[in-house]
C-alpha cells in the first residue's frame, strides 16, 4: 500500500476557495491512479474526482464539475484539488485514495490506499 497524507481543509465562506493537497509516499508515485472522496456528516462517501497516473485523464463528480479541478505533480509525489464557488453543500470530511493502475476509476472498492482525510466546511 501507500501512505497518503492530505492537507489544506479549513473553514471558508460560501463562494470562496479551497486548494487541497495529496502526499503519496511507499510506492511508485506514477503508477497510482488518484482519486479525491468525501463523506458527509451522516452521509456514505462519495466520488469527488479522479486522475490517471498520467493526468491524462481526469473525471468528475456531477456535483462539482465546472467548480473543481484535479491534478497531480509526479515529481513531487502529490495530487491536488483546486475548489472553487464552493458550496454549504460541499462541506464534508475529504479523503484522498490510490491505487496502483492505469486508468481513474469512480468506485471507491477499486482503491487500496487511503488517507486520514481532512475537513472541508463551508459556511453559508
Amino acid at each position: 500500500q501507500v501512505q497518503l497524507v492530505e492537507s489544506g481543509g479549513g473553514l471558508v465562506q460560501a463562494g470562496g476557495s479551497l486548494r487541497l493537497s495529496c502526499a503519496a509516499s511507499g510506492r511508485s508515485f506514477s503508477r497510482l491512479a488518484m482519486a479525491w472522496f468525501r463523506q458527509a456528516l451522516g452521509l456514505e462517501r462519495e466520488f469527488v474526482s479522479a486522475i490517471s497516473w498520467s493526468g491524462a485523464t481526469t473525471l468528475y463528480a456531477d456535483s462539482v464539475k465546472g467548480r473543481f479541478t484535479i491534478s497531480r505533480d509526479n515529481a513531487k509525489n502529490t495530487m491536488c484539488l483546486e475548489m472553487n464557488t464552493l458550496k454549504a453543500d460541499d462541506t464534508a470530511v475529504y479523503y484522498c485514495a490510490a491505487v496502483e493502475a492505469g486508468g481513474a476509476y469512480e468506485n471507491s472498492p477499486v482503491y487500496d490506499s487511503w488517507g486520514q482525510g481532512t475537513q472541508v466546511t463551508v459556511s453559508s
